[in-house]
């Protein structure tokens, strides 16, 4: 039975800790000396934790490979703000000791619903065309079971078991929002890009394991995946306007939004623009919520580093937060005594009365 998650990190800094992940990647490199050291990157349902073992390297280093699991005994500690593990000791893991269920990250949410949802949106769709084309992607049973298992991403949004359905679903509605501001957008030709635009991610991402790429997605990526989807689908209806594919191939080829981010193309109609930049803010507002999730258990608002960010995060609830003033014994003593006392009335102050308790005055004559 796995006790320790990454995400209990906070609570064993700079401890040995024990504990059983599974290898998401695996290098060997060479130290100034020459000779090998591992650079591991571990992980479990909670997160993922770079790792490097310096010593008895020769003796582990083909003992295991990316995506088998291992028992691993090391420091715990931080370097540039980030949690890593100093490996003394590992041990590859037969598929017979571990439980899955504690190393891929699932969604809490219920899949059937989220299934339930979509399809309710797309039985709103007015246009018979994108109404069937979606409801033949939904009625396949083997892209129905993938879709709604898939992650929306390897690591950077939605990382997780349900991840692409929860992201659609969420993409969804607030495509359905932003249409009721922007009545000249088309609704079913936008909700036709979001659900679409990373349908490939299905074909693309293997998640088994761990989550890492297939051969082909890593040589074709989702966007041409999704392409060749479209038109095996397409093939089924020969009287979809030709028009209104080039309209959704678009959607799919410039749902990046820039070159650099890997589009083709940039968004030239006003569906692709929204598609867009909403699925660029639904994935970066889960990459936020996610962080400080991980990270729930820092005391101060900031949180560390996110790498798909490019910056460290404040956590605006933790931020207004207000926390009790620390409280002393005297503090206590002193604040019992006045509050039986009538406020001081302005002006200057005059000298107490004597108490049996206090020292008498010292009269001073003239």
């Amino acid at each position: 039975m796995k006790e320790f998650f990454l995400s209990d990190c906070c609570h064993h800094e700079n401890k040995v800790v024990t504990s059983s992940f599974v290898v998401v990647s695996k290098q060997v490199k060479p130290k100034k000396t020459g000779e090998p050291y591992l650079a591991l990157v571990l992980g479990d349902r909670t997160g993922q934790i770079d790792a490097k073992m310096w010593d008895n390297v020769e003796d582990a280093i083909d003992t295991f490979e990316q995506d088998d699991f291992l028992k691993v005994k090391g420091l715990l500690n931080k370097y540039k703000n980030r949690f890593q593990l100093t490996i003394h000791k590992l041990r590859r893991l037969g598929d017979s000791e571990i439980d899955f269920s504690d190393y891929l990250p699932k969604t809490t949410k219920d899949i059937g619903e989220l299934w339930q949802t979509l399809a309710t949106f797309v039985a709103s769709f007015q246009n018979p065309h994108l109404k069937s084309l979606v409801e033949a992607f939904m009625a396949d049973p083997d892209i129905a079971e993938a879709y709604r298992n898939a992650p929306a991403a390897k690591t950077l949004h939605h990382a997780y078991i349900g991840g692409l359905l929860d992201h659609v679903v969420s993409l969804f509605r607030s495509c359905d929002l932003m249409c009721r501001n922007y009545p000249q957008i088309n609704r079913d030709l936008l909700l036709t890009g979001a659900f679409l635009h990373d349908i490939g991610k299905i074909h693309e991402l293997t998640y088994n394991r761990s989550f890492s790429y297939t051969t082909r997605g890593q040589l074709l990526g989702h966007m041409i995946i999704e392409l060749e989807m479209l038109q095996a689908k397409l093939d089924r209806f020969p009287d979809f306007p030709s028009e209104l594919k080039i309209l959704v191939e678009h959607l799919i080829i410039s749902h990046h939004g820039e070159y650099e981010f890997g589009s083709p193309k940039l968004p030239m109609f006003p569906e692709a623009l929204m598609l867009h930049y909403l699925d660029n803010l639904d994935s970066k507002m889960e990459s936020m919520r996610a962080h400080f999730e991980r990270e729930a258990a820092t005391e101060g608002p900031w949180t560390g580093y996110n790498s798909s960010l490019s910056r460290p995060l404040l956590n605006s609830a933790k931020f207004l937060e207000k926390k009790p003033a620390a409280v002393t014994a005297d503090s206590n003593a002193g604040a019992s005594a006045s509050s039986s006392e009538p406020s001081a009335l302005p002006g200057p102050e005059l000298p107490a009365e004597t108490t049996p308790e206090a020292q008498p005055l010292e009269i001073k004559e003239r």
